[in-house]
C-alpha cells in the first residue's frame, strides 16, 4: 500500500512540476545553447530498482568537444570542465530537472538512492569495477533511485560509494510518507541557498 502512495504522489507531482518548471526549462534550454550549443540534455545508463538499466536524463552541465561530456557523477569543486550555465545548474540543482521525466514514467521516485552508473569510471576503479560489487548494493536496489535522499543530503562528496550506501540503506529502514516529505522540504531549501556543491557545510 506504501508503494502505491509513493507512487501515486510522485507521478502527480511531477506532473505537475513539469508544468509549473515549463518556463524554467525553455530558459534552461537557452542558456545552454547559447553559451555552449547541442546537445542540451545529457543522457546515459544508470542501475534503477531490482538492478534494471534505466536512462537518466539531465541538462548538461559540462563543455563539450564531440565525445561523451562527462563520465563521472560527482565532480570536484570548480571543475575546469563545468559551463558557467552548468555551474549555476549545479549549484541548484537545476540540471537534475529533467529528471521529473524518469519519475513519470516510474523510473524514479522523488525520495530514494542517486541512480548511478554500473561500469565504475572514477577512482574507485582501482577497488571496484562495477557497482554491484560495493558492499551493500544487494539492499540499495530495492529501492527505486531518487532525485533526492539520504546520501545526497547528508553524505560529504568526497565520501565513498559504500559509506553512501549505508546512507542509502538507512533509508530502507526510515522510508515513510512524513520522512520523505521533510528530505523533500531540506532538499528545497538547499537548492534555494543553492548549497548543493557545499551541503556538507551547513
Amino acid at each position: 500500500m506504501r508503494n502505491i502512495v509513493k507512487r501515486g504522489a510522485d507521478f502527480i507531482l511531477s506532473s505537475i512540476g513539469l508544468l509549473i518548471f515549463a518556463p524554467v526549462f525553455l530558459l534552461i534550454i537557452l542558456a545552454v545553447l547559447m553559451e555552449d550549443g547541442r546537445p542540451v540534455f545529457f543522457m546515459q545508463e544508470r542501475v534503477g530498482k531490482s538492478a534494471r538499466r534505466i536512462k537518466l536524463i539531465k541538462f548538461r552541465t559540462m563543455k563539450y568537444n564531440g565525445l561523451q561530456p562527462h563520465l563521472f557523477i560527482d565532480m570536484l569543486d570548480s571543475d575546469p570542465r563545468t559551463t558557467k550555465a552548468g555551474r549555476i545548474l549545479r549549484a541548484t540543482a537545476m540540471d537534475e530537472l529533467p529528471q521529473l521525466i524518469n519519475i513519470i514514467k516510474g523510473d524514479m521516485s522523488f525520495v530514494g538512492p542517486k541512480p548511478l552508473p554500473y561500469r565504475i569510471e572514477d577512482e574507485e576503479k582501482t577497488k571496484y569495477q562495477y557497482l554491484d560489487q560495493v558492499p551493500g548494493y544487494g539492499e540499495r536496489i530495492k529501492m527505486l533511485p531518487g532525485l533526492t535522499g539520504i546520501a545526497q543530503i547528508f553524505a560529504p562528496k568526497t565520501a565513498s560509494r559504500e559509506e553512501k550506501f549505508r546512507f542509502d540503506n538507512m533509508y530502507l529502514q526510515k522510508q515513510s510518507l512524513f520522512y520523505d516529505i521533510k528530505l523533500i522540504l531540506i532538499s528545497f531549501f538547499i537548492t534555494l541557498n543553492a548549497k548543493w556543491e557545499s551541503r556538507e557545510k551547513l
